[in-house]
């Protein structure tokens, strides 16, 4: 993993002027909801994952890609754009960045209630502001599914 102190001067300051134009969303209360045991749970990562048959990402992309469920974890790929970014996990084992296995396990335990059918990608090296529509449009879908929790994998 890369340390501010690793970088220089330049680079520095470029990634600090970026939590300047993270949005204020303000204090949102918690929701109200069944118990984790009977929600039903998509992955959302922004490690640039997709199906091999998927065009890929490129660079700055706000949009995201649907990844089946049921998809094995030979048929995913990665592409995301960052030069800080390590694939050495994910090329080891697709859990680091899409804990699938693990959420099935967890489903398997009865931690969580149903493990949904499809999960979704974004590619993380992208300007947060850029992501709103697809975010929302996707927060649709979410709904379409009944999925009432999401797993956040932020890479």
């Amino acid at each position: 993993m890369a340390r501010m102190s690793d970088f220089s001067e330049t680079e520095q300051k470029h990634h600090l002027d970026k939590i300047a134009e993270l949005p204020d969303f303000g204090v949102t209360p918690d929701v109200a909801g069944p118990p984790l045991a009977q929600r039903r749970v998509a992955i959302i990562t922004t490690a640039g994952l997709h199906l091999r048959s998927d065009r890929p990402f490129d660079s700055g992309a706000a949009d995201y890609r649907v990844i089946p469920g049921d998809a094995p974890a030979g048929d995913l790929v990665m592409s995301h754009l960052s030069v800080n970014f390590d694939r050495t996990g994910f090329q080891e084992d697709l859990n680091v960045v899409f804990p699938l296995e693990r959420l099935r396990e967890l489903a398997a335990e009865g931690v969580v209630g149903a493990v949904a059918d499809v999960h979704y990608s974004f590619m993380g090296a992208t300007q947060i502001r850029a992501l709103e529509v697809k975010a929302r449009e996707l927060a649709g879908l979410l709904k379409k599914d009944r999925v009432d929790a999401v797993l956040l994998s932020p890479v």
